[in-house]
């Protein structure tokens, strides 16, 4: 089974944006199953890659907030 060319673009984006596997499927296409399910051999239909990869070309980080200080 060959896993799906776009894993390796999604670790990469996960990786560098700190993202879990499934805030980054829920935030994508609202599927936190989405990666785990790819490495497991899904179809992934060209519409849903697409939504995929605009979301990793448009992604902007929330702000992190500063903690109180104590």
């Amino acid at each position: 089974m060959t896993s799906h060319p776009l894993l390796s673009d999604i670790d990469a984006f996960l990786r560098i944006h700190k993202l879990s596997e499934s805030a980054f499927g829920r935030h994508a296409v609202n599927d936190w199953k989405l990666i785990r399910q790819l490495k497991a051999g899904r179809r992934l239909w060209p519409d849903t890659e697409a939504r995929v990869r605009t979301f990793m070309i448009t992604y902007q980080p929330a702000p992190r907030r500063k903690r109180a200080a104590q």
